[in-house]
Formats: C-alpha cells, structure tokens, sequence
C-alpha cells in the first residue's frame, strides 16, 4: 500500500472536470486508488465519490493505492494535481 499526500493548488479545487480527469486516470490501473480528505474516503474510481470529497484550494489530500500497479497509479493521480488540471 502506498500513500502519498497532495495539495489542491488549482483555484477552483475539485470540481465536475477535475474529478473526471482522476477517474479517467484511476481506471486505467488495476490497483484500488482512494481518495482521502478530513477523514472523509473516497473511490478514486468514482465520479460521484470524488467530488462529494468538496476539495477546495489549499485542501490536502492523501492518495492512496494498493496492488500490482500502485505506484504507477499514485504517480498518475499526483501529475494531475501537479499540473493543476491543465486549468490554468
């Protein structure tokens, strides 16, 4: 299991798009990827449990991956917060 923390640095947090783009990044691995913020958990898999994380700018949250792929996995969900999904 691996667990990596990352902050939302673009300006509008993790809204509809972002969120797309982590569930078109998290599927591709067949490793289980979940979200965590505030003790709140969520599939990284799942649009819908993605944005109910409501991860404002400045928010920290913990990427965790386990199985087969799970850094490579890890390392993908990251880039995006990284690159500020590709919004500014």
């Amino acid at each position: 299991m691996l667990e990596k923390d990352v902050k939302v640095i673009n300006s509008l947090g993790i809204h509809a798009r972002p969120a797309s783009m982590i569930v078109q990044a998290a599927v591709k691995f067949k490793s289980s990827v979940q979200l965590l913020k505030d003790g709140a958990t969520a599939d990284a898999k799942s649009i819908m449990s993605v944005m109910m994380l409501a991860a404002a700018q400045g928010s920290t949250v913990t990427v965790k991956a386990d199985g087969e792929d799970e850094a490579a996995a890890a390392d993908a969900i990251i880039a995006l917060f990284g690159m500020k999904f590709n919004e500014e």
